[in-house]
């Protein structure tokens, strides 16, 4: 009997996996687990007091007011606010057959809308159309659509290397490659072919739309309709109004946003719109810690425990690294340094080290395992230590991040060290809000979440903001500002910290 192994009770597995969420703030799965476990041990009556005192305790959270604020919201973009009834959009175009372009046309053609799918490549499209067959396998192996839609949807995509007439599509949407000057050949050629009402939209997740309008002759039909990558997982559409876009196309984008299953959250035209804008000084934060030694698993670990659904340096792998320089490029020309992508996102694509879609990036990608990448210490600078849980000697010296001192309010643990990338996407969200890029700050904070999955129970860059206290806020970053300005509060985010007032009303 000495070597008999007892099995592990299920719930000790339970327990182990689910206490986490507490150091994130959402408490409700470890005082489900609480509630389980101590019923089980009395009776059937004190069981049920004991859950519903639970009930009541959490809901006098800011998790669960967030979370409940945030299916009112989603009811409110589902809905909309337009007065008379739209169009049917039953004919659209999509020019890209790549990942994006193909996933739209997936999409479109399973809510029923008949694609053109075109592509200058034939190799293009036969990989965009080798795609949209797989999510459709998938889907139907998942239960979600029966093998008959799947097929109608399939027979739905029209696919050519070849011009193809245009004047009956309702909308088209260009999905080409992120350079500015083929997107503006795109659109001068789409101006001349498409009918007087068509609806021009561009996918861009970062070029600005009024430059493309410009090269149209109806530069009030422009628009954008930013997908996000996956399109059949992703709700949200961000709907970009350009300088000259007029109401009627953004009333019909919107109904046809609607009319896909999407919720759009409407932003005005500059680089980056919202969301890119808003997540980029965070992910280009995150790897300049990385690239100055602090280890990958810290960064994104003590993220994913804040409550993020993964860590920056995974996002970028999972965006592509080649992409997320290319964006962070475009956003460093509007918004400079905080946005400037660190050498070593460079030397990663010169190496062909992408993300997951090469194999490699950040981590090293084996089935469904992933390990830190260890070629990728040839291009690291130093050894930093953000925060230390022991409060050792050691941690309270000043470590530094290239040449900058890490303040000591940013130091002291795994939080701190969220703060400091989560302060940046505060600031510019508050930026975005200022400048109005958005009209509320529950279009920035919704976005966000819809977007970038920021953590849902936080409620939004702005409503954590306004949660943890502006002032806290405003007062960390100053700190962090004095030895790198990127952290500087804007005028917004320090006019309020000084009022007391909040983003909010209530």
């Amino acid at each position: 009997m000495a070597n008999v192994k007892r099995k592990a009770s299920p719930l000790a597995k339970i327990d182990k996996e689910i206490m986490a969420p507490r150091e994130s703030g959402n408490a409700a799965p470890a005082r489900a687990l609480e509630v389980i476990k101590k019923g089980l041990a009395i009776s059937v009556g004190e069981s049920l007091v004991l859950e519903l005192n639970a009930i009541v305790d959490l809901g006098e959270t800011e998790s669960t007011r967030n979370l409940i604020r945030n299916f009112f919201l989603a009811e409110k973009y589902k809905r909309g606010t337009a007065k008379a009834p739209s169009e049917k959009v039953v004919h659209a175009a999509v020019i890209g057959a790549g990942v994006m372009g193909s996933g739209i046309a997936q999409w479109l053609s399973s809510g029923g809308v008949t694609v053109i799918l075109r592509d200058v490549s034939r190799e293009q499209i036969e990989r965009g159309l080798a795609d949209i067959e797989k999510t459709y396998a998938l889907a139907v192996r998942r239960g979600r659509v029966s093998d008959e839609r799947a097929k109608e949807g399939r027979a739905r995509i029209v696919a050519s290397t070849a011009p193809m007439e245009l004047r009956d599509v309702q909308v088209v949407i260009e999905a080409a490659s992120e350079k500015i000057d083929i997107k503006k050949e795109i659109f001068r050629d789409l101006s001349m072919k498409v009918g007087p009402r068509t609806i021009v939209a561009t996918n861009t997740s970062a070029l600005p739309i009024s430059e493309l309008a410009a090269c149209t002759i109806s530069p009030d039909r422009v628009i954008g309709l930013h997908f996000f990558n996956p399109v059949s997982r992703m709700k949200l559409v961000e709907v970009v109004v350009g300088k000259e876009t007029s109401e009627e196309t953004k009333e019909r984008s919107l109904a046809f946003v609607r009319q896909i299953g999407k919720l759009p959250v409407v932003v005005r035209d500059g680089p980056g719109f919202l969301v890119n804008r808003v997540l980029f000084p965070y992910l280009v934060e995150a790897a300049a810690l990385f690239e100055n030694g602090v280890g990958a698993d810290k960064i994104d670990n003590a993220l994913i425990k804040w409550g993020m659904p993964m860590g920056p340096l995974r996002l970028i792998d999972e965006i592509g690294v080649d992409i997320a320089v290319d964006i962070a490029s475009t956003l460093e020309k509007a918004y400079g340094q905080r946005d400037h992508a660190p050498e070593i996102l460079g030397k990663m694509r010169e190496a062909n080290l992408l993300g997951r879609k090469s194999g490699a990036g950040f981590y090293k990608y084996e089935g469904k395992s992933q390990t830190p990448d260890e070629s990728l210490e040839q291009w690291r600078r130093s050894t930093a230590r953000i925060g230390h849980p022991e409060r050792s000697e050691e941690s309270l010296k000043s470590p530094t991040v290239g040449d900058r001192e890490i303040p000591r309010s940013a130091r002291n643990d795994i939080v701190d060290l969220a703060h400091r990338l989560i302060f940046l996407t505060i600031n510019e969200a508050a930026r975005c809000l200022e400048e109005k890029v958005v009209e509320s700050p529950e279009d920035a904070d919704y976005g966000m979440i819809l977007g970038t999955g920021f953590a849902p129970f936080r409620g939004g860059p702005l409503r954590f903001a306004d949660h943890f206290g502006l002032k806290k806020v405003a007062d960390e970053m100053e700190q962090f500002a004095r030895s790198d300005e990127k952290f500087a509060p804007c005028e917004l985010l320090k006019k309020r910290a000084r009022n007391g007032t909040t983003f909010y009303e209530s």
